[in-house]
């Protein structure tokens, strides 16, 4: 849904002598990966909306023709062409009047190389009268660029109604950072701009969310600004496709490097830079647990809306945080009445389990259903007892409790259609507490990014936000526990979730490894080097989990590349204690 524009927000450039006044429009949009017609359709609308405000250009995001990131879309052909088929479409659309700068991708005419570039192309009465290719081309993380693009090798600024555009794209910008310990690219196409005689900057994104990406941003942007003496235009993509999440935070910044101009995150925008007005500075507003609570709520809405595929969401709810938090904010993305809760009460689970789970849902204002699984699991216990004869009862009796509950969820998901939403958070998935084909069954994985503590800081937002209890205090307070076993609790086979959520973002976020981590908490090494080995051991669950939301800039899934099989020899010091 298109955002309401009640006018031109108008920041001041610097004057520099030469250059035209300017009014240019940052066209913050969602595309969809693969959509061209619903693309097609947003990129002409924004662009009407910037000619109606008097824009003399319009600016969209990286790939916005295709949704970033298109991945194999990009190796077939007949995809190709339909999407040069949607930029000439697009280009005869647009009013006339406006020059519109789009990103798609363009096949490469040389017998040498990777067969496309990623482009950004600038159109003007219906003709192209500029194209750039992308030059640094990222192959870390969750990119994966040089497996389809062909790198660029011009850095030249391309003129527009007497402006010299220094136009790159996304990662042209990110390797400036003059304090940075190392560069991974040779070339740098801010120094080489500026060189050519660049007016101001003009990048165009899709930079991923991570919690801390704005005041990255912001820094690297500041600098490049500082160094060159030039205003600088960011517009970025915003929305979410699959896991990956763009928070869009699109702004301008003046040639001293202040932020001046800037879109909010997590929604479409439309601004309207006037290089002759005068402003203040933009203030930059961003509250960790507010920015994560937002990324996951746009995160959920986006993968149940762009799929098109469910008639609802289903959350299984066990009176425990995670649970309680994944429903509040499904609900939040989707609206009370597209929510299902269900609480699947065991011989273990507690009243207050079922009563927090009826608590929740009467304060969310979902439909609700209690399904004991205790016939359930008497029946599986029956047809396994000969088997398991002469064995003592463990792990593999807990896990038929939390497999039933997956049936139990799977079957009402496909029965209705619904989206099972999976609860586990970042640090239950990376120990490998969790059950595979149980509580890991569903379609999105909505916390696998968000530690322990991050869940309850979540809880706590979610209240405060709502100014009433949506989430039961008890809920909050009490003890976590899998309820599989009598008074079972978290703490039984897992240290304190504050040093377990040390542990796992040192290891699994900041790359460091048991001597550093031991040198940096001082923690005993036994205990580190356990859930160290817990991590590696429990590859092959995560390799098995439904897509997980990113809000961190380590995530599990195709962004953080382990193997399953594998021997880490790892050692301290000679001062280590050994078992």
């Amino acid at each position: 849904m298109l955002s309401e524009w009640n006018g031109p927000a108008r920041a001041a450039c610097p004057k520099k002598s030469g250059p035209m006044p300017m009014k240019i429009a940052l066209c913050q949009i969602n595309p969809t990966v693969g959509d061209l017609a619903g693309n097609h359709a947003r990129i002409v609308a924004f662009a009407r909306r910037a000619a109606e405000a008097g824009a003399d250009l319009a600016v969209f995001p990286e790939l916005c023709v295709v949704g970033y990131p298109p991945l194999d879309l990009l190796e077939s052909a007949a995809f190709l062409d339909d999407v040069e088929r949607t930029v000439e479409r697009i280009a005869a659309a647009v009013p006339p009047e406006i020059g519109v700068l789009i990103g798609a991708p363009v096949r490469n005419p040389e017998p040498v190389g990777k067969r496309l570039f990623n482009a950004a192309l600038l159109f003007e009465g219906g003709e192209k009268v500029g194209e750039v290719h992308k030059v640094l081309l990222p192959t870390y993380d969750v990119f994966d660029e040089y497996r389809y693009f062909e790198p660029g090798d011009v850095c030249e600024p391309i003129v527009f109604r007497g402006l010299r555009l220094g136009l790159h794209v996304c990662e042209d910008m990110w390797n400036n950072e003059e304090q940075a310990e190392v560069h991974l690219y040779d070339a740098n196409p801010i120094d080489a701009l500026a060189a050519a005689g660049a007016d101001l900057y003009v990048n165009i994104s899709a930079s991923p969310f991570a919690l801390g990406k704005h005041e990255a941003r912001n820094a690297v942007i500041a600098e490049s600004c500082r160094e060159h003496d030039l205003p600088f235009v960011l517009v970025n993509q915003v929305g979410a496709n699959t896991e990956i999440l763009f928070d869009g935070d699109s702004r301008v910044h003046a040639a001293d490097g202040t932020r001046i101009l800037c879109a909010p995150s997590f929604e479409e925008y439309l601004l309207i830079w006037d290089t002759e007005a005068d402003t203040g500075p933009c203030p930059m507003k961003h509250e960790t647990t507010a920015d994560l609570h937002d990324a996951l709520v746009m995160g959920i809405r986006d993968y149940y809306h762009k799929t098109g595929a469910f008639a609802g969401a289903l959350v299984g709810l066990s009176g425990g945080i995670d649970s309680a938090v994944t429903c509040a904010l499904a609900v939040e993305a989707l609206g009370a009445e597209a929510v299902t809760g269900i609480t699947m009460p065991s011989a273990y689970s507690s009243t207050g389990s079922v009563d927090d789970s009826r608590a929740l849902a009467d304060n969310l204002g979902i439909a609700f259903h209690e399904v004991p699984i205790v016939p359930a699991v008497d029946a599986f216990g029956a047809m396994l007892a000969d088997l398991f004869a002469g064995t003592d009862e463990g792990v593999a009796e807990e896990n038929i409790q939390a497999r039933t509950r997956g049936v139990t969820l799977m079957a009402v998901s496909n029965k209705f259609n619904y989206l099972l939403l999976t609860t586990g958070n970042k640090s239950e998935m990376a120990v490998g507490y969790a059950t595979l084909y149980g509580d890991m069954n569903g379609g999105l994985a909505v916390l696998s990014d968000v530690f322990k503590q991050q869940v309850y800081a979540l809880a706590e937002h979610i209240n405060q936000r709502a100014g009433r209890e949506v989430i039961p205090q008890n809920t909050i307070t009490k003890p976590p526990s899998a309820e599989l076993r009598p008074d079972q609790k978290d703490s039984d086979s897992l240290p304190p979730y504050d040093v377990l959520d040390t542990i796992l973002r040192l290891y699994i976020e900041d790359l460091l490894d048991l001597q550093e981590i031991v040198h940096r908490t001082d923690f005993d090494p036994a205990l580190v080097r356990k859930i160290l080995t817990m991590v590696d051991r429990n590859e092959y669950k995560r390799r098995q989990a439904a897509p997980g939301l990113r809000v961190s800039a380590k995530a599990f899934g195709y962004g953080r590349r382990i193997p399953i099989v594998m021997k880490r020899t790892r050692s301290l010091s000679e001062a280590e204690t050994t078992d």
